[in-house]
């Protein structure tokens, strides 16, 4: 029997970023509240609660979700907001404005399963594939599939433990060489797989009834190695399911937050966009009004895993999972230009800030955090690493942060950031991470850029408020019993009345008439279930 043997590397360096956390835990401030949460760090780490003044809770996601753009506000009412961006009586520009974003952001959740397809040995590329190809490794595919994370903060692709026993893995599908993911808190080991075909799709190709899941729409790539995790130990967390940037160099993938898709899956409650995916050459990838660019560090190279031989039995087989090869070990995404401002202090063009579609939170380093004068933290975030320890780190408000898009740029104002130290494999540690707590209001569509003569980029469009969206005040992106129950309490009044509510005066749409009747309720029966999908 062959001994496994273990590449003991920190997964940091070379293949996913990981948050460099320190292993001192403050202690809690007096008179502070803690509040437990479940948000997503990075695909390592999540946030299992905050810290903050009783006075001063920070914004969350779940309390408001629409934030309308300042300047448009002043300018337009919102049955005229088209785009994000627009031109004032003299021709300016006018620059998108999203105010105080929430300090989390959605989850961009899909389905994952794997087959058989692998390439002839000493093949160590890996192979786009636009449609299922290969046979599923579980005898129950539409039943036994994984929901995981398209998550671009991830170099390489990783499948939990639990996951991966449902999607048919076993140890014939399994090398000897294992890999560690780690940090300053701890690490896990996880094994490294022989080259297999890994597929997804939305979450929306569940059917909510029965649970199967339509497979006639996924995509993926064939020929790639994959991280996989190890039973973990009684109460400590399994490693997720994560889809990385391995896989979306080669897609256009289009994030729909006005659209918002819910599906139960082992009596666990998943919600998120709706996300079409699309092979970079489809002729039917949405076009948004605006765009900023993306690097992708390493800007040319391949898919592939890292081979080696056993001297013993001369077998070939992977000894690092598939990721970007090329002149750096990045294997990830950056915006190329960032721009920060606060109180007195400015920075310009840093290009170290990871776009992560995997992070609901932003993060600064103690670098940037510094150099924008910031000292007195407004609230503190409780982290658990990889292997269940916790740590807090401080979080704090930039005045503002501005991506240079295709026309003006795309602004920020008022956003909250969680300083934590990222090593970047190229020595030092990163800027940041853009995180999705900043794209709430926004559809976008990721182009992977397929290492092809233009750079990868980030096309969006600002959503504009839903009509009838009118709970919790300034929405949650759908309209549902919440907003009739707010609506009901409403009705029939006028401006005079002590239940009077303007959020509920819809009708006529740009110039409401004082009152809540009849017509307001046939407007808010126009939109009922908007936001949802499908």
């Amino acid at each position: 029997m062959r001994t496994r043997r273990s590449v003991r590397i920190f997964l940091v360096p070379v293949l996913v970023v990981l948050l460099g956390m320190s292993v001192v835990v403050q202690a809690a401030r007096p008179g502070w509240q803690r509040q437990e949460v479940d948000w997503r760090l990075n695909d390592e780490s999540r946030i299992r609660a905050i810290h903050y003044p009783q006075d001063k809770p920070p914004h969350m996601l779940k309390e408001k979700r629409r934030h309308k753009d300042k300047a448009f506000r002043k300018k337009f009412l919102p049955a005229e907001v088209t785009g994000l961006l627009s031109k004032d009586s003299e021709g300016a520009i006018i620059a998108g404005v999203i105010d105080s974003p929430p300090i989390d952001g959605f989850v961009p959740w899909i389905t994952v399963t794997l087959t058989n397809e692998r390439a002839d040995e000493f093949d160590t590329f890996g192979v786009f594939e636009p449609s299922l190809v290969g046979t599923n490794l579980s005898q129950s595919p539409q039943t036994d599939y994984s929901i995981g994370l398209f998550d671009t903060g991830a170099g390489i692709n990783i499948m939990g433990y639990a996951d991966s026993v449902r999607s048919g893995v076993d140890t014939s599908y399994l090398t000897i060489s294992e890999i560690t993911i780690g940090g300053a808190t701890g690490s896990v080991d996880t094994a490294v797989s022989y080259p297999l075909g890994i597929f997804i799709d939305s979450i929306s190709a569940i059917d909510s009834i029965t649970g199967q899941l339509d497979m006639s729409g996924m995509l993926g790539e064939s020929n790639i190695s994959i991280a996989v995790g190890f039973e973990p130990a009684p109460e400590a967390p399994d490693v997720p399911t994560v889809v990385g940037t391995p896989m979306s160099v080669f897609l256009a993938t289009e994030f729909r937050n006005d659209q918002q898709v819910t599906i139960i899956h082992d009596a666990n409650e998943f919600s998120g966009p709706n996300i079409n995916l699309y092979s970079m050459d489809d002729e039917n990838i949405p076009t948004y009004s605006n765009f900023f660019v993306l690097e992708l560090r390493p800007a040319a190279g391949a898919v592939a895993y890292w081979p080696t031989i056993d001297m013993e039995t001369f077998e070939f087989y992977p000894e690092l999972p598939s990721l970007i090869m090329g002149d750096s070990m990045q294997s990830l995404f950056f915006v190329h230009s960032v721009n920060l401002s606060n109180d007195t202090f400015t920075l310009t063009d840093k290009d170290a800030f990871m776009f992560d579609t995997g992070a609901q939170v932003s993060v600064i380093s103690t670098s940037i955090r510094t150099s924008l004068g910031l000292s007195e933290p407004s609230f503190v975030a409780e982290i658990q690493g990889v292997n269940g320890e916790v740590v807090l780190k401080d979080g704090y408000y930039i005045d503002s942060l501005d991506i240079p898009a295709d026309v003006g740029q795309l602004s920020f104002t008022n956003i909250p950031v969680v300083e934590i130290n990222v090593a970047s494999p190229e020595g030092g540690f990163l800027d940041g991470i853009i995180g999705m707590n900043l794209f709430v209001d926004l559809n976008f569509v990721l182009h992977g850029g397929a290492f092809g003569s233009e750079p990868p980029k980030v096309e969006f469009e600002f959503i504009a408020p839903i009509v009838a969206d009118i709970y919790p005040p300034g929405g949650d992106g759908v309209v549902n019993n919440l907003d009739l129950a707010t609506f009901i309490a409403a009705w029939n009044s006028t401006t005079a009345s002590a239940n009077w509510n303007p959020d509920c005066d819809i009708f006529p749409l740009g110039s409401p008439d004082g009152k809540i009747d009849l017509f307001d309720y046939a407007v808010f029966a126009e939109h009922w279930r908007d936001g949802l999908w499908p």
